[in-house]
């Protein structure tokens, strides 16, 4: 049994390969006509141009797993049918699940390759390759990568409002801080600020006018100089790159999620983004595991063209489901982790489904 189970890993690990191979360099083609244009007319050099697709390998990595997945378990079975390799091996007395169990153990495998590449490699490709597209290819400042229009943070009762950050500086502009009641959320207090800079005990904001306000009436105003105002709020809070999932570990991404929701936010969409970034990688088990029998079905007709087609139309209905069922989630018409694993359970269902209506 080692034997044969060495022979299925190895064939199936071959047609593997083949697949996200012929995947990734299709990928890199379609992006690269995509975007030569582009870094042309930008002046981008060679050296730029080749480090920033590169880069991107990792993340068409974790894109075409599953879909390679699928397509490498049709053909493999379906290899083995048409050259009654199959039909030996059941003549033999070997089960149909003996015989997918490598291919299984493999697609697990490759699951938790996909879950590791997307914690330890793609955040960091991802941040790279995307200072390299927008300032050293598209030669944009690197202040570009803040997020410097309409900011606001809360802290407790206090609210933030800013209308420009300047990272060269640490400096913001167009400050108004409000001070909230905690229960009702009704201004107590304003305070604007034509800068803020950052200091040891917070922010300190310049050219300060202050409006106590009583029922939504001003009551007082005043000027000064400048006023320290002790927020926790960092000019690292502020990267745009720190705000997109593709660029956060799974811990990180959890930790924003926890910050969000402590500062009276909903963040039922990055959670639900932290759930999926969990149980993507498990499309690629669930793929082999429906991907065998649908070969199985086909018996002899399971050729190279009944594999790719069904592989794809199967890849593309797989990421249109996950994709409305994400969506629906992050609305928060689902929690976060139903619309997460909602795809993987239902094509796992029909997986299962079809399982059984094959003969063992």
């Amino acid at each position: 049994m080692r034997i044969l189970t060495r022979y299925v890993a190895k064939a199936y690990v071959r047609m593997l390969g083949l697949c996200i191979g012929s995947f990734v360099t299709i990928y890199l083609v379609v992006d690269f006509m995509e975007k030569i244009s582009r870094f042309s007319r930008a002046g981008a050099s060679w050296q730029h141009m080749g480090l920033y697709f590169l880069l991107k390998v990792p993340e068409m990595l974790s894109d075409a797993a599953p879909l390679a997945v699928l397509m490498a378990t049709l053909l493999t079975l379906g290899a083995f049918s048409l050259s009654s390799e199959l039909t030996a091996m059941r003549s033999c007395g070997v089960s149909l699940a003996r015989i997918s169990a490598p291919i299984l153990s493999i697609a697990i495998l490759v699951s938790v390759l996909v879950l590791l590449l997307g914690e330890f490699v793609i955040p960091k490709s991802y941040a790279k390759r995307s200072y390299i597209q927008e300032v050293l290819i598209m030669k944009k400042a690197e202040k570009a990568y803040f997020r410097q229009h309409n900011i606001w943070h809360r802290e407790g009762t206090t609210v933030l409002r800013a209308s420009l950050f300047e990272p060269a500086q640490n400096q913001l502009k167009g400050v108004t801080i409000w001070e909230v009641q905690p229960k009702t959320g009704l201004p107590l207090r304003r305070t604007d600020g034509a800068s803020g800079q950052l200091g040891p005990k917070g922010w300190v904001l310049n050219d300060v006018v202050t409006r106590d306000i009583v029922a939504g009436e001003v009551v007082h105003t005043g000027k000064i100089p400048q006023l320290v105002v002790p927020l926790k709020l960092k000019p690292a809070d502020l990267k745009v790159l720190g705000k997109y999932s593709d660029s956060m570990t799974l811990r990180e991404l959890n930790r924003y999620c926890k910050k969000i929701q402590a500062g009276g936010y909903d963040a039922t969409r990055y959670i639900t983004q932290f759930h999926s970034r969990i149980s993507l990688p498990f499309g690629c088990a669930v793929m082999a595991f429906l991907g065998i029998p649908f070969a199985l079905r086909g018996g002899r007709s399971s050729g190279i063209a009944f594999g790719i087609g069904l592989s794809i139309g199967l890849g593309f209905l797989y990421v249109i489901v996950n994709s409305v069922i994400i969506s629906v989630g992050q609305v928060g018409l689902l929690p976060p982790i139903v619309a997460a694993w909602a795809t993987n359970f239902i094509f796992f269902a029909a997986g299962g489904w079809l399982s059984l209506t094959i003969d063992n």
